[in-house]
């Protein structure tokens, strides 16, 4: 009965020691927690980054579109391919007699 006991107590040791300290253990566990936690800091950033782009993607269309607005609107410039007809209203006043 006290070499069962003893083999017992020996396979636990054995087992809590691979628990903490063999591969894939609590250090690994630890480690590859704190890669998670760097990982996810530079996911953030990255995604920070990417809105910014997009952002200034969105900024470059809208300034391009706004460009082309003032150049007809102000310049009355057309594209080659485009034929521009300005209506003007004409005030209806009843002539002077």
């Amino acid at each position: 009965m006290r070499v069962l006991t003893l083999v017992a107590i020996a396979i636990v040791l054995m087992l809590q020691y691979r628990i903490w300290f063999g591969q894939n253990g609590l250090q690994d566990l630890r480690e590859l927690r704190q890669e998670v936690a760097r990982q996810a800091q530079a996911n953030e950033s990255l995604q920070q980054r990417n809105q910014l782009l997009a952002a200034d993607i969105d900024d470059l269309r809208t300034a391009l579109e706004a460009v082309e607005e003032r150049a007809r609107n102000e310049l009355g410039l057309v594209r080659p391919d485009e034929t521009f007809f300005r209506l003007i209203a004409v005030d209806e006043q009843e002539p002077d007699t």
